[in-house]
């Protein structure tokens, strides 16, 4: 950068600070994006600080991203962000928004050169005053002699939340000697080991699996509001709120809240009476800071201090929530423009001004229009023409692109017009060289030309933006390792509520009351509670957590109870079972079908992989991992691939699909990209382009971007061989299109394609391998059911920096309309409204607009031609628009990342999968998304409508996609999953048991053998060994967690994941607890119990027993030996109980005897 300040610094005289001239200046005639090139270097040389004021967010953030990429890291660029909430709103600011605002107010007092960028609306907030930042922050360092108590209470008293498990920031959790916290202004969350009343190490850890990471020495603790919350703070603010409201405290809410501590949603804004005095951005400045006024701010001030007024004026008199005067909160108008005046200033104008004292015009230049017209014949028609004028006038012509991957894209569209532009590694490269036509790769949007003759200058620069001005961008998302598991969405119990049905597998299905524990002759055992027909009650110890599944089959209120001690719950067994032998036979018949097709089994290139692997930006997710590492193995093996990868909307299912595609073509094989609509294939050419930017792939679209003549060179190469990846719509499936050797295809929403394209997919399937891509919601347990027919693969981890949507079920009202639209446009976002009804569509776009005349509403649906419907999602995109009234057609779309809110109309009258699907559409960068499900009065909404608004509002987490479809059949049944004649089944022994049984009868076929009743419907072993099994309430204190781990320990399938859990308890929590080691004991032995064909393990002090099943794979003779050998000791009760005299006097000689029991048991099966 360096460089380019050497080279532009003729451009950029900056007004010099200083106490005695506070003076106003005009940077002018700034085209394009040299504006923020004035900016960076206008800060760069100021010898002070640099405050840079924008009229809206929008533009704060595109400055922000565009000083970023130029910045050569000696520069401290930061944002202070809106709250992004409406004045007077019942909402609060997303807790990320408040960390990046304290973050910054911390930062300002150690700033002395940099520049902080602010929209105006955001610049008038009354802040807390900056000696409340200084006396509220902490530097916590290894080594510190340090109470873990007090430290505790001094969170507290910052306002950080004690929570179980922490998971955003103002979060923390205390265990033992151990204590989680994600601090304020922290990219993340640490956790301290302490060692008596000294932190003994701070280390990192995963919000995600909650494992620690990476070891630190210290940590910046800033406080978790920007208002006090300590116990002085609140006397405070209920003494000015008395006097400066004068209000009826017995009936006021926030009053109230506060009162007991509880700081209610909206507080912010009664942020003033937690002080005796508050403060404004400008007292964290230091006096020789330089103001930067980018836009016209005044109108933006305006309208801002109106919409101000509008919301008191409308609320003021509600007589729950009394309201602060304007002025009490915000700077007037003048008020500002007063602390304005003791700075020196200065306005940007992209217009030329006159010459005169304080004015500055820049040689710099608008640029022509030179965008790519895909209509004409000659696409380039506008470049090639400013091409030869630049020549003519002796410019020098540099193209910028966005990406190498844009760079290698752009490259081949202007060599088709023999346009060959040579590389620069930077701006300051081209122009030193002397080169006539170069390119190179920066983040600057928009080009401008600079012609000035005093400093020699005369170059033109080009953007994509500038070029393509119908282009839909890859969204890009921030680097963040994150890790799930995502089976534990549907092993766990931590969903279970009190009531809910659940199934255990010997005594049937029975309704979950809660955790109990019981002491007896001194042993202590927790006991899950389960109540059957009649108020009986089953207590079922811990250790057996394997036996219990929850229970979806149908509507959880008219669920049949089971009856304890009858045979109906072994009959419901034994009739399921045998149908389930019919059913694993038809999917084994499927499967051997596949395992006979003979594919292609292709040649990976380690070398090249690896390469190819390593220049993607981000580390993978473990579920990316995984499904990577099974796509690949699929694809080297000799049967054809066919491979559904399901992950919720940006979780990175398509980087899976590049490693498959660049397999393929690094093998000579041609790809096949599928995708629904025109604009997706666009946007999915631009991220294969960008991926497979530094290797040797040629990869064309095929669409109506596409001029006749380019489509039918495209369908020419691809027939020969010259094209190795190729997407497009169902168009590609065309008879007319024919493939050289074609390997792979890759189907994106396979369910949004017609019958006759699906059948087309069909017939492919048994030559090539096939890789499917899906958000649709599809349960892991699926994998069981649908193992013989397609392999599935879950992507279940969010990206980083995204939040959960926000979700609420709401009664049509055109208050809370206006009020949802109003806050996203504010903050300079986009909305989606949902009225899937073409015949009324218009005339509720027409309210809309009535509603917000400031809005620009544009409309959307599928009647409409698709190349108008292309038009109006691409203007859409590009912000042209803030509102789109669609119907249902935008469920799968391209990512426009600015669109953070969606309102459902009528929202009663779409499915659980659609509702999932269209929240989707939101939420796809690091602001806080919201979808409002607006129903008619809830008399008019069916109990099926209600329960599928309840399930997508309470699953707000991000992947939690695949829990709603077991939702889905709690609501629906299971009919639509098997068909009716399972569906019964099914209901009657509950999905998971179902899905569980008939994996043992498709594995008992795989293996040769033939799967009995008795298999099916065998008892698991149950082991009592007398002894304390349980994960004490003081070691981990909430119950849905201490239930979790409890089904987690029992549902392991071997010793290593025994041994991870105990390794992830320790990290998390501290040293085991001894009644825990004995629970992670017993399930190792019930591992060796069951694999041998152990029923029951009974041991107490003076001996017990082993009870076996009637198939167990022990050898008769060696039981027989064993009694004959020591007949004092062992002798046979019955046919199939072992009993055992010998004393134990501990618990730990207990499991050493029972241990060595099993094994040698082991050892001699048949």
């Amino acid at each position: 950068m360096s460089q380019i300040s050497s080279i532009f610094s003729p451009l950029l005289p900056v007004s010099k600070a200083s106490a005695s001239n506070k003076d106003k200046k005009q940077w002018a005639n700034l085209s394009g994006s040299s504006a923020s090139i004035a900016i960076y270097f206008g800060a760069a040389r100021c010898d002070g600080l640099t405050l840079l004021i924008t009229e809206d967010t929008a533009t704060a953030l595109k400055l922000e991203h565009e000083l970023l990429s130029i910045n050569d890291n000696d520069l401290d660029i930061c944002l202070f962000p809106d709250w992004e909430t409406l004045p007077y709103d019942n909402f609060s600011p997303h807790q990320d928004i408040i960390s990046q605002r304290l973050q910054t107010l911390y930062r300002l007092s150690r700033m002395h050169k940099g520049i902080v960028i602010v929209p105006a609306h955001t610049l008038v907030h009354r802040i807390a005053p900056k000696q409340y930042i200084e006396a509220n922050s902490l530097l916590v360092q290894t080594g510190d002699k340090k109470d873990l108590h007090q430290l505790r209470q001094e969170l507290e008293a910052s306002g950080y939340r004690a929570v179980e498990q922490v998971l955003e920031h103002g979060e923390f959790s205390a265990r033992g000697a151990i204590l989680d916290l994600f601090p304020m202004g922290s990219d993340n969350p640490f956790r301290l080991d302490f060692f008596d009343d000294e932190i003994d190490s701070i280390r990192t850890f995963d919000v995600d699996d909650q494992r620690s990471k990476d070891a630190i020495a210290n940590i910046e603790l800033l406080p978790a509001h920007e208002f006090p919350s300590d116990s002085d703070a609140i006397n405070l603010f209920r003494s000015q709120y008395r006097e400066l409201l004068k209000a009826n405290n017995e009936k006021e809410s926030v009053y109230h809240d506060v009162t007991k501590g509880i700081m209610p949603a909206g507080i912010e804004y009664y942020l003033p009476l937690f002080f005796s005095e508050t403060a404004t951005l400008f007292d964290y400045l230091p006096a020789q800071t330089q103001v930067l006024i980018h836009g016209d701010i005044d109108k933006s001030l305006q309208q801002f201090s109106l919409d101000t007024q509008y919301r008191y004026e409308d609320r003021r008199y509600d007589p729950l929530r009394p309201l602060l005067a304007p002025e009490q909160l915000f700077l007037t108008r003048e008020q500002l423009f007063a602390q304005l005046k003791l700075h020196d200033r200065v306005n940007i104008n992209a217009d030329k001004l006159a010459d005169k004292a304080g004015n500055v015009n820049y040689p710099t230049l608008a640029l022509a229009d030179v965008a790519v017209n895909h209509q004409l014949k000659q696409p380039l028609q506008a470049v090639c023409q400013f091409l030869q004028a630049a020549k003519d006038n002796n410019q020098q012509l540099l193209f910028i692109a966005e990406s190498q991957g844009r760079r290698e894209t752009l490259l081949e569209l202007l060599a088709r017009e023999k346009i060959t532009p040579q590389y620069v590694d930077s701006i300051s490269d081209f122009i030193n060289g002397g080169i006539e036509i170069a390119i190179t790769v920066n983040a600057l949007a928009h080009g401008f030309v600079v012609a000035d003759k005093a400093n020699q200058l005369n170059f033109v620069i080009i953007t994509e933006d500038d070029l393509f001005t119908d282009r839909v961008k890859q969204a890009r998302r921030r680097s963040k390792k994150q890790e799930t598991n995502s089976e534990a969405i549907f092993k766990n119990l931590t969903e279970l509520s009190i009531g809910q049905p659940v199934v255990h597998i010997e005594h049937g299905i029975g309704r979950y009351q809660g955790l109990q524990t019981f002491e007896n002759q001194g042993i202590s055992t927790e006991f899950l509670i389960l109540t059957y027909l009649n108020d009986a009650k089953l207590y079922v110890p811990v250790a057996s957590l394997h036996l219990i599944s929850r229970y979806s089959g149908s509507n959880s209120d008219t669920t049949p109870i089971h009856k304890l001690g009858s045979d109906s719950w072994s009959k419901a067994k034994k009739k399921a079972a045998e149908k389930i032998k019919d059913v694993a036979a038809e999917l084994l018949d499927i499967y051997a079908k596949r395992e006979s097709s003979h594919g292609y089994a292709f040649k990976r290139n380690k070398d090249d992989y690896i390469s190819f692997s390593e220049s993607f930006g981000f580390e993978e997710t473990e579920d990316q991992r995984n499904a990577i590492t099974n796509v690949i193995a699929d694809m080297l093996d000799h049967k054809s691939m066919d491979r559904l990868v399901c992950g919720d909307v940006g979780f990175g299912k398509t980087e899976v699909a590049m490693r498959a595609a660049f397999v393929a073509a690094n093998d000579s094989k041609q790809v096949v990209i599928l995708v629904p609509t025109t604009l997706l294939a666009q946007q999915h050419y631009e991220n294969f382009r960008d991926r497979f930017a530094n290797s040797p792939v040629n990869i064309e679209v095929l669409s109506r971007f596409k001029t006749a003549k380019q489509q039918k060179e495209i369908i020419a190469n691809i027939a020969t061989g010259q094209i190795d990846i190729l997407i497009g719509t169902h168009k590609l499936l065309s008879d007319n299109i024919k493939f050289k050797d074609l390997g792979l295809l890759i189907v994106d929403e396979e369910h949004r394609f017609g019958v006759k394209q699906k059948e087309k997919i069909k017939k492919l399937r048994a030559n090539v391998d096939i890789l499917t891509l899906t958000a649709t919601p599809i349960p892991r347990t699926l994998n069981m059911a649908m193992g013989g027919m397609r392999d599935l693969s879950i992507i279940a981890t969010p990206p980083a920096k995204r939040l959960a949507v926000k979700t609420f079920v709401r009664e049509r009202d055109n208050g809370l309309i206006r009020e949802s639209i109003l806050r996203e446009v504010l903050r300079g976002g986009q909305v989606y409204f949902l009225h899937n009804n073409v015949q009324t569509i218009e005339k509720t776009a027409q309210e809309i607009q009535d509603m917000l005349p400031e809005a620009k509403v544009i409309i959307a649906h599928g009647q409409m031609r698709e190349r108008e419907l292309e038009r109006i999602m691409s203007d859409f995109y590009h912000q042209k628009f803030n509102v789109l009234v669609c119907t249902t057609i935008i469920e799968t779309g391209i990512d426009v990342p600015s669109a953070n809110t969606i309102i459902m109309d009528r929202a009663d009258h779409l499915g659980l999968a659609q509702l999932h699907q269209l929240r989707g559409r939101v939420g796809r960068s690091h602001h806080q998304a919201y979808a409002y499900l607006l129903t008619p009065h809830p008399k008019r909404i069916s109990k099926d409508a209600v329960k599928r608004l309840d399930a997508i509002a309470q699953l707000e987490d991000l992947g939690a996609g695949f829990a709603l479809a077991t939702h889905d059949l709690e609501i629906r049944g299971a009919g639509e999953l098997l068909g009716e004649d399972q569906s019964g089944q099914m209901a009657s022994i509950g999905f998971s048991l179902y899905m569980e049984m008939l994996d043992q009868a498709v594995a008992a076929l795989k293996a040769g053998k033939q799967p009995s009743l008795e298999d099916l419907t065998a008892k698991q072993t149950d082991i009592e060994l007398r002894v304390p099994a349980l994960i004490p309430e003081d070691y981990i204190h909430d119950v849905s967690m201490r239930l979790s781990f409890y089904k987690r320990i029992a549902s392991s399938n071997n010793n290593n994941e025994l041994d991870e859990i105990q390794v992830e308890l320790i990290d998390r929590f501290g040293l085991l607890p001894q009644a825990t080691k004995h629970i992670f004991h017993i399930a190792k032995i019930r591992l060796t119990a069951e694999a041998i064909g152990i029923a029951r393990i009974d041991a107490g002090i003076n001996g017990g027993s082993i009870e076996f099943n009637s198939n167990t794979r022990i050898d008769p003779m060696q039981i027989i030996g064993l009694i004959q050998q020591q007949p004092n000791i062992f002798k046979m009760d019955g046919a199939n109980k072992l009993k055992f005299a010998i004393k134990t006097e501990d618990n730990q000689a207990r499991f050493t005897l029972i241990t060595n029991m099993v094994e040698q048991l082991q050892k001699n099966v048949a």
